[in-house]
């Protein structure tokens, strides 16, 4: 059976840490390393691996020491919300794998890691053992900087470990999940305002409600009305690529039911009444081939007759994949990735 873990580690500045981080997933036998996303912008390193569930399991845990050794949250700023050192650690099921595989995975990693170095765990995703635990941000609400009140709350007592606020490692999530593609979309502004528009339009939680004051609008049991987006499964905020960049950023829970050509195109629209345009977009981590069938055959007018690597290329031009830095397609494809193409 094959696994895919992709640990999200809080630190992208500092390439000696991630080297050493990076060190201890390749000392393990049976692991191959296929992706490091490393974002200074973020502060955030996203590291792709694939191997035996023994393997990948070991390199998670090897490598969450190094994290927590060499990384002080009490120090951490960036762009992207983060709770802990490190800060989620999926696990995926790929070939001959299966999700409950993962599942038990997710929970081998959580029990390991806390008893051996003391620091709280959330399952979430497909291991979660509450709703409210199922999706992140509702785990991650408050950042870092939330969790010493957050943990006092016996509702959100960690799954594993103790409910402890540690300054320096903050808190960590793990869990099972299908593969999700971390996508990016730029926008012609700096206002990192409209790309919160924009993302409100197109993600499956839409957004709130409001009267004519401003004020929210509540249903008769108090609860928050909301107008959903676009898109189911997908998640979407705005965000800045860098002072002068918004960026509408994204996970694709399931590209085969909102695929990347969906929202770019969505995005293009949203962003034309608001009188700009897409300047560029980017994969954080890899993508499935599928994702990127799907797309190139949209964006291809011939796609009956060419062959893959013109509709993959068709892909790349239609997505915009090149408008920032080139775009490898033999090591930014899991499949082609994991056969060396």
């Amino acid at each position: 059976p094959l696994i895919e873990c992709v640990p999200n580690f809080s630190e992208g500045r500092d390439k000696d840490i991630i080297d050493a981080i990076i060190d201890s997933i390749t000392s393990v036998d049976g692991v191959s390393l296929l992706d490091v996303d490393m974002g200074a912008d973020f502060n955030r390193t996203v590291v792709t691996m694939v191997g035996g569930p023994e393997a990948v399991l070991e390199a998670a845990i090897k490598s969450t020491g190094v994290a927590l050794e060499l990384i002080d949250m009490s120090k951490h700023s960036g762009e992207h919300a983060r709770m802990g050192a490190i800060d989620v650690v999926p696990f995926i099921p790929l070939s001959n794998s299966s999700m409950d595989e993962c599942i038990d995975l997710s929970e081998g990693y959580a029990k390991a890691v806390s008893e051996k170095y003391g620091i709280p765990v959330f399952l979430y995703a497909e291991s979660a053992r509450n709703e409210r635990r199922v999706k992140l941000p509702d785990i991650r609400k408050g950042e870092y900087e939330a969790f010493k009140e957050k943990l006092s709350d016996p509702e959100w007592e960690p799954d594993f470990g103790p409910s402890e606020f540690l300054p320096r490692s903050g808190v960590t999530a793990t869990g099972a999940r299908q593969i999700l593609i971390a996508y990016n979309v730029n926008l012609s502004t700096h206002d990192k305002s409209l790309a919160n528009i924009i993302a409100g339009k197109i993600r499956t939680s839409g957004v709130i409600k409001r009267d004519d004051q401003g004020n929210k609008l509540v249903d008769p049991d108090g609860i928050t009305i909301r107008e959903p987006g676009k898109f189911k499964a997908l998640q979407a905020a705005g965000w800045m690529y860098d002072e002068d960049t918004a960026q509408v950023s994204m996970n694709l829970l399931d590209h085969t039911i909102t695929g990347l050509h969906d929202v770019t195109d969505a995005i293009r629209s949203e962003a034309g009444k608001l009188g700009l345009t897409v300047t560029a977009s980017e994969l954080v981590g890899l993508v499935p081939m599928q994702a990127m069938i799907q797309a190139g055959i949209h964006y291809c007018p011939d796609s009956e007759e060419a062959n893959e690597n013109n509709i993959l290329q068709h892909a790349v031009d239609g997505l915009e994949l090149e408008g920032l830095h080139e775009f490898d397609i033999s090591s930014s494809i899991i499949e082609l990735a994991i056969r060396g193409d």
